[in-house]
């Protein structure tokens, strides 16, 4: 194996355990830039919590899995009619 393969898989294993760690962080960000569309959506207090909880790492994850084995949302949208303009 030449120098340069044992370098480049040595970068791909080093770039994917910083990816590794990075991503419960992406997700809290993720949920923070959507806070204004959900709380518009299904109100102050109800917006409040499905963004808190989506923001907590695996937590976020475990309830998004559980709300599509359900087929609804724990914290459903105010008005939904009002939604479809």
């Amino acid at each position: 194996m030449t120098i340069t393969n044992t370098a480049v898989r040595y970068g791909k294993k080093r770039l994917a355990r910083k990816m590794m760690r990075a991503i419960p962080y992406l997700g809290g960000i993720v949920a923070l830039i959507t806070l204004g569309s959900a709380v518009r959506r299904k109100g102050v207090l109800r917006g409040s919590a499905h963004t808190a909880l989506d923001f907590v790492p695996y937590v976020g994850s475990m309830k998004n899995l559980a709300e599509a084995a359900r087929g609804r949302d724990f914290f459903p949208d105010k008005n939904p009619t009002t939604l479809a303009r």
